[in-house]
């Protein structure tokens, strides 16, 4: 589900790691936006990374 809809950038994984060395799960969640796009000559509510936002692969509308 959290995922770019135009580069389909996901959740990463690894570790927290204490000052003693304790090891214990994380996630690495993308920065995702809900932004409204015009897609195919229609206007679409999508989920995307702020990467593809910046980089103008999306076409906002107002």
């Amino acid at each position: 589900m959290r995922t770019c809809e135009i580069c389909g950038k996901t959740p990463s994984v690894g570790n927290n790691v204490s000052h003693a060395n304790n090891k214990s799960k994380r996630r690495w969640e993308p920065n995702l936006q809900e932004v409204r796009a015009s897609i195919g000559g229609g206007v679409k509510r999508i989920r995307v990374c702020t990467r593809c936002i910046r980089n103008g692969k999306v076409l906002k509308v107002a």
